[in-house]
Parts: C-alpha cells; sequence; structure tokens
C-alpha cells in the first residue's frame, strides 16, 4: 500500500463530509443539523443497510460458511470486552472499564456503513450475511461487560438484573431496525427490494454524507473531553482496534473469507460503539462516565478507522488473504 490509498479515501466523498463538520466547529461556525433529523438519518442507514443484506441472504443462503462467520461474530464480541477489561481495570474504576470493554467489544454501524461505501467505491463483492454479523455483534458485549462489573464491582447498588440487561440489549432501537430490515429483505427477496430501490438505494450515499457531516461535527465538540483522558486513553482508543483488526484479518483466513467479507468483518472487530452501548449503560452501569468512553469512540478510534483503519484493513487482506 502506498501514500495514495491512504489519500484516496481521505479524498472520499463521505470522508470529507465528516471532516466539513470537524471544521466547522474549529472555525466556531453555527453550522448543525438539527434534531431529530440525524436519528432520521441513522433509521434510514440501518435499514437500507438492512433491507440490502437481507436481499443479498435471500440469494445466497446459510451455505458456503456463513453460519460458520455469524458464529464467529458473535464469539469475538463476547471475547474482546474480557480481555480489555483486564487491562483497563488497572487504570480506569470498575464501571468505566466495563463501559469502555463494551465499547470496544460493540459495533460501529456507521464505520460499517463508511466500509459499504468503500467496497462499493472499489468494485468489491461482500455477502449480505455480514449485515447479520454487524446486528449479532451488538449485545454480546454489552452482556459479558455486565457481567464483569456485577462479579467485580462489589459496591453494586443498581438493582437491574441481567436478564432486564439482556432484553434492552436485544431492544435497542438500532437492534430492532437492522435486524427487522434484514429479516423483512431476506423474506421478500430480490422482487421485493427492487420496489423500495429508488429509496433504500439510490439515495444511501447521499444521506450518508449528510450523516457524517453531523458525526464530525459531534466528534469535534467531544474533543474537549480527551484532555483529561490522559496518553493511555488515547493510545487505548487507537492500539487495541489495530490488535482486535490482527486478530479479525486471522480468523477471516482461518475462515477463508472473501476480501469484501473479510473487510466487513475485520472493521466489525476493530470498531467501537457510541450509539448502542451508552444507551445500554445509562441503564445498566449508571455510575460509569460517558465522558470518557464516548470520547474515545467517537474523537478518535472512529476517525481513526475511518480514514487509515479501513484502507490499511483491505490492504493487510489483500496481502494475507488473497
Amino acid at each position: 500500500m502506498n501514500i495514495s490509498d491512504l489519500l484516496s479515501n481521505f479524498l472520499n466523498t463521505q470522508v470529507l463530509f465528516f471532516f466539513m463538520g470537524m471544521i466547522a466547529i474549529a472555525i466556531r461556525s453555527n453550522l448543525e443539523i438539527p434534531q431529530p433529523i440525524p436519528k432520521f438519518f441513522s433509521l434510514y442507514l440501518l435499514f437500507s443497510i438492512g433491507i440490502k443484506g437481507g436481499m443479498e441472504l435471500s440469494k445466497s443462503g446459510f451455505g458456503n460458511g456463513v453460519t460458520g462467520i455469524l458464529i464467529m461474530a458473535i464469539t469475538m464480541s463476547a471475547f474482546v470486552p474480557v480481555y480489555t477489561f483486564f487491562i483497563l481495570k488497572r487504570k480506569y474504576t470498575i464501571s468505566d472499564a466495563a463501559a469502555l470493554a463494551a465499547t470496544y467489544g460493540s459495533v460501529s454501524a456507521v464505520t460499517f456503513i463508511t466500509a459499504v461505501a468503500f467496497l462499493q467505491s472499489n468494485h468489491i463483492p461482500f455477502g449480505g450475511h455480514m449485515v447479520a454479523a454487524m446486528a449479532l455483534m451488538e449485545s454480546p458485549a454489552i452482556i459479558a461487560a455486565v457481567v464483569l462489573y456485577k462479579l467485580y464491582n462489589k459496591e453494586d447498588n443498581n438493582k437491574t438484573t441481567l436478564s432486564h440487561t439482556i432484553k434492552d440489549a436485544f431492544t435497542e432501537g438500532s437492534i430492532v431496525m437492522i435486524l427487522g430490515s434484514l429479516i423483512i429483505g431476506l423474506i421478500v427477496g430480490e422482487k421485493g427490494y427492487e420496489s423500495v430501490k429508488p429509496f433504500a438505494g439510490d439515495m444511501f450515499k447521499g444521506i450518508l454524507c449528510l450523516f457524517l457531516l453531523d458525526m464530525g461535527i459531534v466528534a469535534a465538540r467531544r474533543l474537549k473531553y480527551l484532555k483529561a483522558a490522559g496518553v493511555f486513553s488515547i493510545a487505548f482508543a487507537i492500539i487495541i482496534p489495530l490488535i482486535n483488526a490482527g486478530i479479525g484479518i486471522c480468523l477471516a483466513k482461518i475462515l477463508h473469507m472473501g476480501q469484501g467479507d473479510a473487510l466487513m468483518f475485520t472493521v466489525l472487530c476493530a470498531s467501537a460503539s457510541y450509539i448502542a452501548v451508552p444507551a445500554a449503560m445509562r441503564v445498566a452501569i449508571p455510575h460509569s462516565n460517558p465522558g470518557i468512553y464516548v470520547p474515545m469512540s467517537l474523537a478518535i478510534t472512529f476517525p481513526f478507522n475511518v480514514v487509515v483503519g479501513i484502507p490499511v484493513y483491505n490492504y493487510l487482506i489483500q496481502t494475507f488473504i488473497n
């Protein structure tokens, strides 16, 4: 890989809108996308990805190792919080360590969506089952982190039961939207997808630009909270995704994934949640500090993966797998 590959991704239309949002905050512009429009954008992108993934899955079925990939995705989501928790609890309180572990074990739908745009622009196909993998990787990390929190926090006065936490993890809005759209796409197939393609497909990249513009604005506003995070937090937010990406690439090779599937799986392993996890932690671990884990995932890991990570992971996959 050379510098032109990184520059090409940096100059991607969607990525540039992300940095436009960050620059707007840097120059103290009043540019913003009013609420609740960003929530609509998020739901639209999840719907679009889900229904197309379900349609693709209806064509490919669950053969050719798809079941094994889905099982490995769930396993990876549960494994990452365990090993990261024991690293994090040396530097943070048990509640913050558990919340951070959940953050880096769960996944970022927006990073996944950006990777979809990257593959589409490079004409690299991927299977619809990777959408299912993304949806299935949200909850195990949250559940694993809450279990660790309850085991190691002797002063837990929170009455939230594990079963309630599991229910919340699976009924969170983004999970319902992506899984529901996936199932609908699986049921209606290609013929049904064609009827919504002008909305679900043709508008996708334009809405992604506006969504990433808003994400750039949000990320830039969160940067101020990183001053108190310290060098360890910043290093963790970059090094752990790289380690998880390396594990993901090795597993992709073992599972004989194609280039597109391998990149999507690696991106899922390397991403960090800043939507589902904060919502879950607010209920399950209320003493955790979102001023730590949200800026780390949103202001460091997300931009790193979008600008540098995706093209680097793709290069490594091309080198070591294909």
